[in-house]
Formats: structure tokens, sequence, C-alpha cells
């Protein structure tokens, strides 16, 4: 059986772990967390970025440090995971969702103005399957208007968007560190905070409501309870698991992106016939080869697909189902304009196994299941 997914390995993480275990310092913010801090804070070029728990925490702790309250609004797609709304959900927010685009499945720069109003606070673009939303529109809306900007990047490590990498936009990015994703610690992610204002809040917020941090860089002679906070320190295990693969990073993803064109060059055939619709990576976009999905003609087509593959011992999926289609979504949001392609695309998209370690006579195995599958239909 081809899996979807099976986490990076590299061959490091287990001595890493033990270095950890051995210096006897395993909590949050030991040596290993410092060290995927800094080489994050170097490869994205941000002020300063802090391991999380989850890309869930990284965007609640963002939620919080925007100061988000019970009646503000906040603009997102609705073609995303729940995460992403729940932060802004959790501060009494309500959630309006705008339209995706067609081509990359990312939120309709061309909408968000409309969708402004007198509550809004902030606007949340996620960077879908690693190619960046127009995010010179998106920060030309937030300036005008004076709100928040929150890049949810989970899938955005090693992405581009005109040079500058996904996350670094807005007041805050957050990346995840899933096993789902390139590089992986488990559960994990990172908040990328751009202006100096906001790190010691970020830091206090991120270790319980304490000026902690500040006693451990010797700025304060004992720490105290500052503010309001929670624990979003991951341990340091976690962190030490994901710094081997950091130290590889360039590799594992040029690994992916070599699968992702060996499936576009082989199915590309298909989507001149005009049977099966594939990504799209505008100009001035560098992907970094996290997913790649084609559409089939609509959800019934979808499905016979995915069943056809698991037949064939191969694993593939669909993904989100719009939030504003769920029971919490119309619990806590709405969307704004009209649902053109949201729901449409959604039900056509099916993900193809990708992951650091797949061959590409797996990758052409794939292509050739999909291809026989679409000449049954002719």
């Amino acid at each position: 059986m081809i899996n979807f997914n099976v986490p990076p390995f590299t061959g490091k993480e287990l001595d890493y772990i033990r270095e950890a275990v051995e210096r006897q310092k395993i909590c949050g913010d030991g040596i290993f967390t410092k060290k995927c801090n800094e080489w994050l804070e170097q490869k994205t070029g941000t002020t300063k970025c802090l391991l999380t728990t989850s890309c869930t925490h990284a965007i609640e702790l963002a939620a919080l440090l925007c100061e988000i309250k019970p009646g503000d609004e906040v603009i997102m797609p609705s073609f995303t995971f729940v995460s992403t709304a729940d932060a802004f959900v959790l501060r009494g927010a309500t959630i309006v969702f705008i339209d995706i685009r067609p081509d990359t499945m990312n939120m309709d720069e061309n909408l968000i103005e409309e969708a402004i109003t007198d509550k809004t606070k902030a606007i949340v673009p996620v960077h879908y399957a690693g190619v960046a939303c127009e995010m010179d529109k998106i920060m030309e809306i937030a300036n005008k208007y004076n709100l928040f900007v929150v890049e949810d990047a989970a899938q955005g490590i090693m992405s581009t968007y005109k040079g500058k990498p996904l996350g670094t936009f807005g007041e805050f990015g957050c990346l995840s560190f899933h096993e789902t994703k390139n590089y992986s610690m488990g559960e994990g992610g990172a908040i990328l905070i751009r202006d100096e204002q906001y790190i010691e809040p970020a830091e206090i917020i991120r270790e319980k409501g304490t000026d902690r941090s500040k006693f451990f860089r010797g700025q304060v002679d004992k720490y105290t309870w500052v503010n309001f906070g929670s624990s979003y320190l991951p341990s340091d295990m976690n962190a030490a698991y994901l710094y081997a693969q950091l130290e590889l990073a360039e590799e594992i993803n040029q690994s992916r992106i070599t699968i992702w064109n060996r499936y576009y060059k082989n199915l590309n055939k298909l989507a001149e016939k005009g049977q099966i619709e594939l990504p799209v990576v505008p100009d001035g976009c560098v992907h970094n080869g996290h997913m790649f999905y084609m559409k089939a003609k609509d959800i019934s087509e979808r499905t016979e697909l995915i069943n056809y593959l698991k037949t064939n011992e191969i694993l593939s999926v669909f993904h989100y189902i719009p939030l504003h289609s769920a029971t919490a979504g119309k619990k806590f949001g709405r969307f704004h304009g009209t649902d053109r392609y949201t729901t449409k695309e959604s039900e056509r998209l099916t993900r193809l196994p990708l992951y650091y370690g797949l061959t590409l006579e797996q990758a052409d195995y794939i292509s050739d299941k999909i291809i026989e599958f679409y000449q049954t239909r002719i």
C-alpha cells in the first residue's frame, strides 16, 4: 500500500532527542527549541520566531496579540482547516468567509474590501498547498483600513511570494510542524512576529502570562505573573525531532518538488484533454511541494477515482469541507457574497500521496493508475 503521508525522518532525530534527555532539560525553551527558533528567523528573515505546541496555538497566540474581542469580525476563506477560524471564535469574533479563486484555491483578494465593515479587525490569508495568496493586494487593503494580517502559513514553509518568505508579510505568520507537514515534530508550530513591539507581549502570553523569558535573559531578578496567558511551549524533545529535519530542509524541499514536478509532467496530457485540472502556481510564487492535487469533473467522479486508487493500493484523500457549510461555521460566522467556487471546487479536489521518501517509481505508478482510470471513461 502506498500511504497518503509518511512523516519525515532523516536519521538524526533519535540522537537529538537523546541529547535533549541527557541534558536533563526536556521542557519548553531548551537548546533545541532555541536552535529551531534561530534557524527559522534566519531562513525567513522575520524579527522573532517562537516555537509553539501547534499551528493552532500559534494562531490563537496571534489572535490574543491582535486583541480580538467579542463583536469583532475576521475575514478569511471558508476553504481552510477549522483551526484558522477556531482561534478567533474563541475570542468571541464573528468569522466572515469569502469565496476563493478557482486557480489557487486561495482567498479571492478582490472580494476582501467589500466584506469589510466597521467591526472588521483582521484579515487571515491561508496559503493553500504552499502557494502564496496575493499578498501585495491584501497588505494594501489591510493598510488602507488599519487591519491586522495574520497569515495562516501552515503549509507554507520554504515558499515565497515575490522572493519573500510566506508568513512574513502580516504582523504575524503561523507555521505548522504537524506530522503531515514538510517538516515535523509530531505536533507543533511556530509564530513569526514581524514587529518588535509584539515580541515581549508574545513571550509573556506564551509563558503562562509571566515574564519568565526576561528572567532567563537576566533582565529581571525574578519572574512573576504580569498578564493573561497560557502554555504554548513545546517539549524540547519535540524540537529536537524537528531540528534534525531543518538541518536537511533544502534536501527535503527539493525531494518534494521533484515528486510534484513528476506528477505534473505525467498527468499533463489528461489536463490538456480537459479530463482533469492541475494546480496553478502564479508568477511570483515559489511553492514548496507541500501538496499535489488534481481536480476531477465533480464529486461523483472524485469518489470513483479515490476508490479506484484504493483498489490499486494507493491512498488518496480529499480536503476541507468548507467551513461555512459546517454546523459551527453557521453558528460562528457568515459567508459574504456568493459561493461561486468554494464548494464546487472543494468537491472536485483530490490529493495524491506526497512525502519525503516517496520514490519517482511510486509517483509513476500512481500516475499510471490515474491515467488508466480515465481511459476507462472515454
